[in-house]
């Protein structure tokens, strides 16, 4: 999941789930997430276009893949919400339903490593999920996720 705090994403989703209180594990929180900040995305890219040297898949994953738990955790501490209440899977599948959406993201466990990334030598500058947490809500309340008024309108 590439983390950005433009509205409508997942991040976005995430940190309305966590401000209304309902930012707890999903089914157990034992699932593993695997997500990447929009700018280390971004730079990978670059990255990857500038190689001639690499061929084929690479994963374009932060390095620490960790636990729904504890990422719902950090990021309920970036945006400073002390509690996040739990959601069985029923009530996962219920919401997604009411939100025409799908659990996948929250139930599937994707533990993904950018091993081939970090060989050919590219250093992320949000390796971590709490620093980039923190980096992604402070932007999100600057407005840095603001849809920008048409012309005209």
């Amino acid at each position: 999941m590439v983390m950005s705090p433009d509205r409508g994403g997942v991040f976005d989703v995430l940190r309305n789930m966590v401000r209304l209180g309902l930012g707890g594990p999903v089914a157990g929180g034992a699932q593993y997430v695997s997500w990447i900040h929009e700018h280390d995305f971004v730079r990978a890219v670059e990255f990857l276009v500038d190689r001639d040297d690499l061929a084929g898949p690479v994963n374009l994953a932060a390095p620490g893949p960790l636990p729904h738990r504890a990422f719902m955790r950090d990021l309920r501490a970036a945006q400073g919400m002390p509690v996040g209440l739990p959601a069985t899977r029923w009530m996962a599948e219920t919401g997604a339903f009411v939100l025409r959406s799908d659990t996948e993201l929250l139930l599937k466990s994707r533990r993904v490593v950018p091993g081939r990334l970090l060989e050919a030598g590219f250093e992320f500058e949000h390796p971590q999920w709490s620093d980039a947490a923190r980096d992604l809500v402070r932007r999100a309340r600057a407005g840095a996720g603001r849809v920008p008024a048409r012309a005209g309108a």
